[in-house]
């Protein structure tokens, strides 16, 4: 599969352009090979080069690193997803262990932009769930409940109040959760990229054309060379059905957007000055729409399956002239000719909106089909699945029950001679879609649950 370099998103062309670019040219042997130069490619990558400082660790990508959906979302390190309510304990107990990966990943992501002073323009500004529709009101209503049940802060606002903040009457009410974070996205992957261990090699417009497991070896075939590896982790999210890996679970979903210039001050002054924001559909495939920190809007009001993984300048410009309407539609004051770029990207989602996390033989592990949430999601998967694949300790783990089976394939951990919650005996987990953090303290207290 060839994938071409789109040079219309916004995001990456706000980045200054990388030097040093390379390319597989040759035939190699490594110990590690990663798949994938997104989030979660780039995430494993990273850890498995701190594990592994003496190891040969590559990262591939058929394109430029970063430059596919991990740059061409819309910026949100999302803590939580609509739902129109639930009934059951069992149901909002899988809710709030759903809405606990999301806080991971989002420490995941805090905890990367500290270690690197990483200006990313972070803003914990939360986002809203918002709707012109009457008949969507009781869905956020409903949802409300479900939040309250489970003691997540948040409100619900009318036309009223939304066009204070806003800066637009087009919605009529809202639900305003406080816990996620809004992001440049082209910003936080480039200093994933730019600060990769040494002993990673990275490369770029390399498609991989097939691979194959030889005995305790993985031989991939790529363009212009070939890799022959010890271990390989998969993390191509939306492409993994081209590479026949989880072909009847995933499938791929192209997104259009497109972003405005900056708003001149008068224009600004015009629609209310509001602060920074970002908006979430209540509707499955509404439109995403969102105010940067330098007085941009995106707007993202289209979804489909297209063959293509590279939409004609023509097809784009269709779209485009959907999401100028979309925006006129909610800032009437504004001029026509306001957008500045449009652009496509492929999202993966799965039938059950579940995530893929792995090992499908005994050296070949996949992560990805994040569903929209790859920011948080994608990044702590790619971290963890270089911890699972790798077989070592670290002195912070995160056990995830991403695939929903604790509750009838019990998951025993290991005390490994060390006591765990103060017991010396292997702790075993019985609950549907647990997740924790074990840290290891020291020889006397051996591992114990962050939370406690």
């Amino acid at each position: 599969m060839e994938v071409l370099n789109d040079n219309s998103c916004s995001w990456v062309n706000d980045l200054s352009p990388r030097n040093n670019i390379v390319t597989l040219s040759s035939d190699i042997d490594c110990e590690w090979l990663i798949v994938g130069a997104g989030y979660t490619g780039l995430s494993a990558a990273r850890k498995l080069g701190q594990l592994y400082p003496n190891q040969k660790i590559l990262l591939v990508d058929a394109q430029l690193a970063g430059e596919g959906a991990s740059s061409r979302n819309s910026g949100y390190l999302v803590d939580t997803t609509l739902n129109d309510g639930f009934t059951s304990n069992k149901e909002l107990d899988n809710y709030k262990k759903k809405a606990d990966i999301y806080k991971l990943g989002i420490d995941v992501i805090k905890k990367f932009i500290k270690e690197y002073q990483v200006d990313c323009d972070w803003n914990e500004c939360g986002k809203y769930f918002a709707s012109s529709k009457q008949e969507d009101i009781k869905i956020l209503e409903n949802f409300s409940g479900t939040l309250s049940k489970l003691g997540f802060e948040h409100n619900l606002l009318s036309n009223k109040e939304l066009k204070k903040r806003l800066g637009t009457n087009f919605y009529n009410i809202a639900l305003h959760t406080k816990g996620g974070i809004l992001l440049h996205p082209g910003k936080l992957v480039r200093a994933m990229i730019d600060t990769l261990p040494e002993n990673v090699n990275l490369y770029e417009n390399s498609s991989l054309l097939n691979w194959k497991k030889k005995n305790s070896t993985v031989i991939c075939k790529f363009k212009n060379g070939s890799i022959k590896t010890k271990k390989i982790i998969f993390a191509t999210n939306g492409f993994l059905k081209s590479l026949g890996i989880k072909s009847n679970y995933n499938f791929p979903i192209t997104l259009t957007a497109s972003m405005t210039r900056s708003l001149t001050k008068e224009e600004f002054v015009s629609i209310g000055e509001p602060k920074e924001w970002g908006v979430l559909p209540v509707r499955p495939m509404g439109a995403t729409i969102r105010m940067t920190k330098d007085k941009r809007i995106l707007i993202r009001n289209t979804a489909e399956v297209f063959n293509p993984y590279q939409m004609s300048k023509s097809e784009l410009t269709k779209r485009s002239l959907k999401q100028k309407i979309g925006i006129k539609k909610r800032f009437p004051e504004l001029p026509d000719d306001i957008i500045q770029s449009s652009w496509s990207g492929i999202v993966s989602r799965t039938r059950n909106s579940s995530q893929i996390f792995e090992k499908i033989d005994d050296n070949i592990f996949v992560a990805g089909c994040y569903n929209g949430s790859g920011i948080g999601v994608g990044t702590l998967f790619g971290e963890q699945i270089a911890i699972m694949a790798s077989n070592m300790q670290s002195d912070e783990i995160s056990i995830i029950d991403y695939a929903g089976t604790f509750d009838t394939n019990n998951l025993t951990v290991g005390r490994n001679s060390h006591n765990i919650q103060g017991s010396a005996a292997d702790l075993t987990v019985s609950t549907e879609r647990a997740g924790f953090t074990l840290v290891y303290v020291d020889s006397t207290q051996g591992w114990l649950l962050k939370d406690k």
